[in-house]
């Protein structure tokens, strides 16, 4: 008893100091028109002038920042301080008028970092990071070095635009969370990228960076969370996580990524991560054919599935899965990737690929519309550095306008593979109960003496709700919108309730180590 009076008694009272640091949480003002660096900040009426000035203060857990709106600054906001659980540092606008915006211009890498610090929340802000020379740029920079595991970030409504970084290299771009350490091994725990506005950035819209997502090496960030996201004109890749188990991509936009970068890109995808769970995205209008996917599950990663998405008007197709051979270092290949319940339309080049070491995926209950002026590989199995093997496609439904080709490949053209009939030399593809409507060249066994039946494809709601991210103040509407008609279309389409899944991450049985 008088242990369980002193376990209580401690308790109490770590809350009480808990309580008591909350209370003497500060609010600071900062005005980039009326502030002054001397003044102490705490009113309104007397606010810093100066960014550099919330970074020099020793920020408390329950601290608030606030920039006033309509102010403009033309130097980095960095945060390096952190809060606590129930009492973050909170970087936020005040109320009325236009963003406090933040014009990096060049004299930083980044307009806002969140620097080895956790339990932090920034949110309500615009940010650009332009200037006459491509370099390694960044809107929005969460980075961690050699800091153990970094908790409860969130990064909210922010506008990001004009970031004008470096095509030639991945980690750089609009919002780019990055892990590493060759002391300490680094990650993030509850991440939270959401109602984001990322327009007209090089390379990349949203990515994840870490340098522990190899076989040997493996310390993923857990409960990451990208979410309701809008991403248009990327010169690269759209979203992208790097080195996760259990991330969450759910209801995203990604419109005309590929746009500037040479090399591979896709709209939406991962890299080296367990348990991904993708669902209700639109990824449309990927301009390149190197890869060029709307959605892409790619080296290195096991478990990932791929629900409920539309992919439309991608230059390179639907859906690629990809991983080179397996080794006992860096590569334990694609497995076990799941591509369910997702709307195709009008996509291009090569529908599905199987490209490398994939094994153990599931294609079923796929809807796919090609157009009358398309001709495409709706199945197409390539190399690299090995071929797939014990891949399903059951109960997809290919509604072909147009004319569509399968095969394996036997040569490149450029961006643009040749294919022979049949997938040898991958091994164990197997078809069941798909249903072939229109022209198909050479299709599946189970295919093969299905009736002709000629398709024209019938008038109906595919006015997806359209963005114009030169005007940020309609994102709250339009997201909500969106949501609303992706549920209503994919219903339409598959004739099924939506049914949204939750993430879950590897057991300790599952281990990679």
């Amino acid at each position: 008893m008088l242990k369980s009076i002193g376990t209580a008694s401690l308790l109490l009272s770590l809350s009480a100091a808990g309580w008591a640091s909350a209370a003497r949480a500060e609010t600071y003002y900062v005005n980039s028109i009326k502030g002054d660096d001397r003044f102490g900040g705490t009113s309104r009426e007397q606010p810093w002038r100066s960014l550099a000035r919330i970074r020099d203060t020793p920020l408390k857990p329950g601290d608030r920042v606030l920039l006033e709106a309509g102010s403009l600054w033309k130097e980095p906001l960095t945060i390096t301080r952190s809060g606590r659980a129930n009492a973050p540092i909170t970087i936020a606008a005040t109320e009325g008028g236009p963003r406090p915006r933040i014009d990096a211009g060049g004299v930083s890498p980044y307009g806002v970092a969140v620097m080895n610090a956790e339990y932090v929340t920034v949110s309500g802000l615009e940010v650009t990071n332009t200037a006459p020379a491509p370099a390694q740029r960044f809107g929005v920079l969460v980075s961690g070095e050699d800091k153990g595991v970094m908790r409860a970030i969130r990064i909210s409504d922010m506008y990001i635009h004009d970031v004008r970084g470096t095509n030639d290299r991945k980690d750089n771009g609009g919002i780019v969370f990055r892990a590493t350490g060759q002391r300490v091994a680094t990650r993030f725990h509850d991440l939270r990228i959401e109602r984001n506005i990322v327009w007209r950035v090089d390379r990349s819209g949203i990515a994840g960076i870490s340098d522990r997502v190899t076989f040997l090496n493996w310390f993923p960030s857990e409960g990451v969370v990208i979410r309701d996201n809008y991403v248009e004109d990327v010169g690269g890749d759209g979203i992208v996580p790097r080195g996760t188990d259990g991330a969450l991509i759910e209801h995203n936009i990604v419109r005309h990524a590929g746009s500037r970068a040479p090399g591979y890109n896709a709209g939406i995808w991962q890299w080296s991560t367990d348990n991904s769970l993708i669902q209700l995205n639109e990824a449309a209008y990927t301009r390149t054919r190197y890869d060029g996917q709307g959605f892409d599950s790619d080296f290195n990663s096991r478990r990932t599935t791929i629900l409920y998405n539309y992919s439309h008007d991608n230059a390179g197709g639907f859906l690629l899965i990809c991983s080179p051979r397996p080794n006992d270092k860096d590569n334990l290949g694609n497995r076990g990737t799941r591509a369910r319940f997702n709307v195709s339309r009008n996509d291009g080049s090569r529908i599905f690929q199987l490209s490398g070491n994939v094994s153990d995926a599931t294609i079923e209950k796929n809807v796919i519309h090609v157009g009358p002026a398309l001709d495409v590989q709706m199945i197409v199995a390539t190399q690299w550095d090995g071929w797939a093997r014990d891949v399903k496609f059951h109960d997809n439904l290919f509604k072909v306008a147009g004319t569509a080709r399968y095969g394996s490949e036997a040569g490149r053209n450029g961006p643009d593979y040749l294919i022979k009939a049949g997938f040898s030399p991958s091994s164990f593809i197997r078809f069941k109960g798909n249903s072939y409507i229109g022209r198909h060249v050479e299709p599946p066994e189970d295919g093969i003496g299905q009736a002709v039946i000629p398709y024209v494809e019938q008038p109906l709601d595919w006015e997806v709700p359209t963005f114009d991210p030169s005007k940020p103040d309609g994102f709250a509407d339009f997201i909500v919108r969106h949501r609303e008609w992706m549920l209503g279309m994919l219903q339409r389409e598959l004739q099924s309730t939506v049914e949204l899944k939750q993430t879950r991450r590897m057991s300790i049985f599952e281990a990679r180590r």
